[in-house]
């Protein structure tokens, strides 16, 4: 922890990783394809990272995601989220990230919920396994947010990474009080994300209350 914040850094593959073993890092998100904002790793890059990751104490969240773009997905991609789920946890994994959304901008409770039971019905009762919904979250409806922060939350995922908006070209400063519409709503943890950087997530952590950021610049 620095400052009593536990930092996420976000990655791709196996870079950074001896980096931020000395820097003190708490989790990495683990990811391929940046460029694309993140999707799954490969079985070799996963099993090596976890490797080195636990070694130096680190956590691992991994991304469960097959493709860039949006976040709807065909029945083709899901079972490949499924398997994919298998073989992460296969490896160790800490967590998984995923997120999964309708055409019409909802949150896809069938399809996030089958993910949900894999990833418990694997894992669970071997090792404590974080489920953490990704910033697909800030493309579900304005109005229905909040229904869906509920919703996550009864069914076992441990925290939401957000910008609070679907921008992240507008500094996460311009969206504390949506963030903390999500805080105050409670029963599961808010991870702010997305412009958060090792100059300001003191900041941002000390005016939302919470003790963890994420991001690929946060050190």
């Amino acid at each position: 922890m620095t400052d009593g914040i536990a930092l996420e850094v976000c990655i791709e593959n196996c870079t950074r990783i001896d980096e931020l073993a000395a820097k003190g890092a708490d989790r990495v998100e683990l990811n391929d394809n940046m460029a694309e904002s993140g999707t799954t790793v490969s079985y070799g890059v996963g099993e090596y990272a976890i490797e080195r990751c636990h070694a130096a104490g680190i956590k691992v969240m991994s991304m469960i995601r097959p493709r860039g773009g949006d976040f709807v997905y065909s029945e083709a991609e899901l079972e490949i989220m499924l398997k994919d789920i298998e073989t992460l946890c296969s490896l160790g994994t800490d967590g998984i990230v995923f997120g999964c959304l309708t055409t019409g901008g909802s949150l896809d409770k069938e399809k996030n919920l089958r993910l949900i039971r894999t990833a418990k019905d694997i894992c669970f009762g071997v090792s404590k396994l974080d489920l953490v919904f990704h910033m697909a979250f800030d493309h579900i409806k304005s109005g229905e947010q909040l229904d869906a922060l509920r919703w996550l939350a009864g069914n076992g995922v441990t925290r939401i990474l957000t910008h609070g908006s679907a921008d992240q070209a507008d500094p996460i400063e311009g969206n504390y009080a949506r963030l903390k519409e999500y805080i105050a709503a409670g029963g599961i943890e808010i991870l702010p994300g997305g412009g958060v950087t090792d100059k300001n997530f003191r900041a941002v952590c000390a005016e939302l209350g919470v003790k963890q950021a994420h991001g690929t610049r946060v050190m």
